[in-house]
């Protein structure tokens, strides 16, 4: 989509772009229709992302003179100790994305619940840059919710997935507890297919009450007092404490350069340490004078992931717990030494416990206003728990299952203490504009597909339906990942320069990046996902 337009918003769920549309059509600025997305999102893909989960929300308002986030990454509990699951590891998943553990209790159920951050990140958000009435902008999802929805072909084929390496399938997620089982199953209990109506009228009686009664009201208001009682009598971790002491973390945007474009991205952590530090690598390569998708193309990209991985890794956290080296990490010297190496044909490694499978339980909105304000969001559940409260409606995250059960390492359980998570919501500028607004759901893929479509549209020169569309491929491991609309050609190419290939039979994956672009005449170029249902609304 390319056009003239006040405005334009892009997210994975139809419903919920056009919520935000229609809040651009009333004089609502990028802001009220981010949040506005984003709660009608987590109604209609209640596994990728939901008030009770986490996320990082870039802002840039140009005429209040502010640039930056808001983040929410939720938190272990507060009950939460370094060594309690040090004698359960089975396994690693191959990239990166978290461990599993005997009994899956770090995975699935109460157990496995970090704090609810999302809800407060929205709200805060819209209280201190939105232009509407916060109930406006709760209507939408109030609706979607309470009228019914169906299910629509990237939910159905995500709920019936059979999960990897141990993983527990997203349909044991979905029939986990009693409530999620009656929202989201059919009567002989496999999950509802493509067409179902899913009718959730507990969830719109809290969207009322949060509509009403704000983020108090769902932190220690009504709302939290039933979360906490259930969560008690379910032996969670997660206690009415953590719901009181949950407040937002506020950062300056962490800033970097990439051929002539300054790129704003998020805080550790975050993962916008590692698009930094791929971006000052791969800026040594004249990526455009190769053939795109081709085996150099891949070599080159690929082992600037598997250095970025590696570092996170090993140094990249809750910056309130370890000293993340940020300066290293992103300096041009530090990128040079690695491209160096990766000129002369010498390989990376990512070491890894064990092996499996990504994840991708999240989503993404970009939005622009007539204004130049910009808002870049991506929330998630992580790997969504399976627990829904009775009476409540929401699933909670699954964020325990990120982190590191082995004590002493960058990404090792503390009470309070935030996972590494590669949400890297980012807006690119030139010459001081905001140009590329940008971000992907894809667990550890996050930062791999935004990647991929920056250097697309800057090194490629596609347009923003091409970068988005493009084949993409992945290093997180010592395997090269790719899809199945990567050539074989390629793949036989680096196969004979030693690279282990694994093909995935999907031709979409390795993120879903939602992105919009500002032309230098004023339209705006603007594209969702085609592996997700997501649409490109301009108003």
């Amino acid at each position: 989509m390319k056009r003239k337009a006040r405005g334009t918003i892009v997210a994975a769920q139809p419903e919920a772009a056009e919520a935000g549309a229609d809040v651009l059509r009333e004089g609502g600025n990028a802001v009220d229709a981010g949040i506005a997305c984003a709660l009608v999102a987590g109604v209609v893909d209640p596994l990728m992302c939901g008030i009770a989960g986490f996320g990082s929300c870039g802002l840039y308002l140009p005429g209040k003179g502010f640039h930056g986030y808001i983040d929410a990454h939720a938190p272990a509990p507060l009950a939460a100790r370094p060594d309690m699951w040090a004698n359960l590891i089975e396994g690693e998943a191959r990239d990166g994305y978290g461990f599993v553990l005997r009994g899956r209790v770090n995975d699935i159920g109460y157990r496995s619940i970090c704090a609810p951050a999302n809800l407060r990140m929205y709200f805060e958000a819209h209280a201190e840059h939105g232009s509407l009435p916060w109930s406006r902008i709760v209507e939408p999802a109030i609706h979607w919710a309470e009228q019914g929805w169906t299910v629509r072909p990237h939910v159905a084929f995500w709920w019936s997935d059979d999960g990897d390496f141990g993983r527990a399938p997203n349909h044991a997620r979905l029939s986990h507890t009693a409530p999620a089982k009656a929202l989201y199953c059919r009567p002989d209990g496999t999950p509802k297919r493509v067409g179902d109506e899913v009718v959730n009228r507990d969830y719109a009686q809290v969207l009322r009450t949060i509509a009403r009664g704000g983020a108090d009201a769902f932190y220690t208001g009504e709302i939290g007092r039933a979360m906490a009682e259930d969560l008690a009598r379910n032996d969670a971790l997660l206690s009415a404490a953590d719901l009181a002491a949950w407040r937002t973390v506020r950062t300056e945007p962490l800033r970097g350069t990439y051929r002539g474009f300054e790129v704003t991205t998020n805080q550790p952590p975050g993962g916008g340490v590692m698009l930094l530090e791929m971006l000052n690598i791969l800026e040594k390569f004249d990526l455009g004078a190769l053939e795109h998708g081709g085996a150099e193309h891949l070599r080159i990209v690929c082992e600037a992931m598997k250095i970025a991985t590696a570092d996170k890794d090993a140094h990249v956290g809750d910056p309130r717990f370890i000293d993340v080296p940020l300066a290293r990490l992103i300096s041009k010297e530090y990128a040079a030494r690695h491209a160096a190496d990766i000129a002369a044909g010498r390989k990376a490694s990512v070491s890894r416990f064990n092996s499996g499978a990504v994840s991708k339980d999240t989503t993404h909105v970009s939005a622009i206003d007539g204004d130049g304000n910009c808002l870049t969001m991506t929330h998630s559940l992580g790997m969504p728990s399976g627990v829904v409260t009775p009476g409540l409606g929401f699933m909670y995250n699954g964020c325990m299952g990120v982190f590191d059960p082995r004590p002493g390492r960058a990404g090792s359980i503390a009470a309070g203490k935030a996972r590494f998570s590669s949400v890297v919501p980012s807006i690119l500028f030139r010459e001081g504009r905001p140009e590329i607004v940008i971000g992907a759901p894809g667990a550890t893929q996050i930062a791999m597909g935004v990647l991929h479509v920056i250097l697309n549209a800057i090194d490629f020169g596609m347009s923003m339906d091409e970068a988005v569309g493009a084949p993409r491929f992945s290093a997180t491991s010592d395997m090269i990942d790719v899809s199945n609309r990567v050539s074989w050609r390629t793949e036989r190419a680096l196969g004979e320069m030693g690279y282990e290939v694994a093909r995935s039979p999907y031709g979409f994956g390795f993120a879903a990046v939602h992105a919009l672009r500002v032309l230098g005449d004023g339209r705006i170029d603007g594209a969702a996902d085609p592996g997700h249902d997501g649409v490109a609304i301009a108003v």
